[in-house]
């Protein structure tokens, strides 16, 4: 048991705080990893393919992506499917006195176009496969052609307009940016509430029955001068209950909590059962929920015995009947207190 309990709420919620930074730090690194191991910047922000460029030193270089204009394309009579769905048309063309193989979207092409001019399209540079070789093949028996010489014509990667898809690139990007600013915005608060623990939500869920200031000293001096009940994660002063677990942080005013009840969970593992463990409810006035999971029965019992003889108030015990008497009592929420509320929850 823990016996020096001087500025013990906020070392716990300083506590609980850096070990919650670990997970955005490495998601971060993660997608700086990412945007290096893959050409994400080149599907970002596509390079011109420009006459001084091969197809093979551009997908070498990993300039995969790029934007290029073609003068005149020819339809080649096949097309690509995917998944049972044709997903582009084969074309063959020149470009910078080059002979190419383009695959365009059927939207592009308008579904088999027999030719294309001045075509300026976003492409993905793709090294041929089995299905590039059989084209090849093919196109060369209807052009009249050996298939050595129409290999030796055609470079061993295609322009690929379908592998360049902006809306599945986009929803990529959205993801990529959106979930690593999400991280940032993460690393910044917790190290906010590292620094300064009173702006956490465990002090600003008190600014509903007060200055949440104040509320945060007095409960701190009241656990290190004097605590009245202690157990190695949940703790009564004279005014507050108080959380300090790995699951979180909670401060709720005694006089203020409504209604208190435990909640059982067995413990197992495929058919193995380990323990019982117990979570206590506590729901009090202004919409403040909160949960202590993951504790023994005799700390839980412990607790709602000193709450219920601290407050007659308090309803005991989880039945329809207190659950009606606790909402009629805490009444229905303005629109931003059930957020408020829905918020509390997750803490």
């Amino acid at each position: 048991m823990i016996e020096n309990y001087e500025h013990f709420i906020t070392r716990n919620i300083r506590a609980y705080y850096k070990r919650r930074l670990l997970a955005p730090i490495c998601y971060l690194l993660l997608l700086v990893v990412l945007w290096f191991a893959f050409p994400l910047g080149a599907l970002l922000e596509p390079q011109p393919f420009t006459g001084a460029d091969t197809l093979e030193s551009a997908y070498t270089d990993d300039k995969r992506y790029v934007t290029v204009t073609f003068g005149e394309l020819t339809f080649t009579g096949y097309t690509s499917s995917r998944f049972g769905n044709t997903n582009g048309y084969w074309y063959y063309g020149v470009h910078n006195r080059q002979c190419y193989i383009v695959l365009l979207s059927p939207s592009t092409c308008e579904e088999g176009l027999p030719k294309i001019h001045n075509l300026h399209a976003t492409c993905r540079i793709v090294k041929g496969a089995k299905m590039y070789e059989q084209l090849l093949e093919n196109l060369a028996s209807d052009l009249d052609w050996t298939a050595e010489g129409i290999v030796g014509q055609m470079p061993a990667y295609y322009f690929s307009e379908p592998d360049s898809n902006p809306l599945a690139n986009g929803l990529l990007f959205f993801v990529y940016f959106g979930t690593g600013a999400y991280a940032l915005f993460s690393i910044i608060r917790y190290l906010l509430f590292i620094l300064f623990p009173v702006l956490s939500p465990a002090c600003q869920n008190l600014i509903v029955y007060g200055n949440p200031f104040e509320q945060f000293a007095e409960a701190e001096e009241e656990l290190a001068t004097l605590p009245q009940l202690a157990t190695e994660d949940m703790f009564i002063t004279e005014h507050y209950f108080i959380m300090t677990s790995p699951y979180g942080n909670a401060i709720v005013p005694i006089q203020e909590i409504l209604w208190i009840y435990k909640y059982s969970t067995l413990q197992k593992f495929l058919w193995y059962h380990f323990s019982i463990t117990y979570t206590l409810h506590i729901s009090a006035n202004k919409h403040l929920f909160i949960q202590c999971p993951e504790n023994i029965k005799s700390d839980i019992d412990g607790i709602i015995d000193y709450l219920s003889e601290a407050n007659h108030n308090i309803m005991v015990g989880f039945n329809e009947s207190n659950r009606l008497k606790a909402q009629a009592n805490q009444g229905k929420p303005f629109h931003i207190e059930k957020l408020y509320a829905f918020l509390r929850r997750k803490v």
